[in-house]
């Protein structure tokens, strides 16, 4: 029987992946969030998923991952916003939170995650991808936003689950996905990682 690790800190993706009634343990990966140069989001988020999901992989020896490494697998996730071919992830302080409100304000953006898989045959990477609609916000809003302290931990600087959600007319796509986690598309890796072990896998999939 396989035991799933989050590798996640992320309130947003344990409360997903436990409404999706996935059982789960939490162990949090700690890289470097930084996209390379000319590293488009894409291949940014995909590249993060999978090195949170490996990096909690290989501290399984451990006695907090206690369980046979051949049946553990570790999901990990990454989420970025994109407009015009900039990453806008978590803002820096109220500032920054601010200029990345005015920059998605009257215009449509788009969320990207990546989704990794990882177990001991290898990994299994791909990405779902949402666009978002955005009305025109006015300094006030932009203001008022920041200063309830919601934008400050998510990437683009909003939470569409959130007090956002007021601003956010149409999407595109998945739903789960621009809250942190698209579950349909974890659920179908999972799937597949259970119908292939026996097979080595170290594939990637942009969906």
């Amino acid at each position: 029987m396989s035991r799933l690790v989050l590798a996640s800190a992320s309130p947003r993706r344990r409360e997903l992946l436990a409404q999706a009634g996935f059982v789960f343990d939490v162990i949090p990966a700690h890289i470097p969030e930084e996209p390379r140069v000319g590293e488009d989001p894409e291949a940014y988020v995909m590249r993060l998923a999978r090195e949170k999901a490996r990096a909690v992989f290989g501290t399984c020896g451990a006695a907090d991952c206690a369980g046979a490494p051949e049946v553990l697998v570790v999901l990990g996730a990454d989420t970025t916003v994109t407009l015009d071919g900039h990453i806008l992830e978590k803002p820096r302080d109220a500032d920054d939170a601010k200029r990345m409100l005015r920059m998605l304000s009257g215009r449509t953006h788009r969320v990207m995650t990546g989704v990794a898989v990882v177990d001991a045959l290898g990994s299994q990477v791909a990405a779902e991808t949402t666009a978002v609609w955005f009305a025109e916000l006015t300094d006030e809003e932009i203001a008022e936003y920041v200063s309830s302290g919601e934008p400050m931990d998510k990437a683009g600087a909003y939470g569409i689950q959130g007090l956002a959600a007021k601003w956010i007319p149409r999407i595109e796509g998945c739903y789960f996905n621009v809250v942190g986690l698209p579950l349909a598309l974890v659920a179908r890796m999972l799937k597949d990682r259970d119908r292939g072990t026996k097979g080595k896998r170290d594939e990637d999939a942009t969906l």
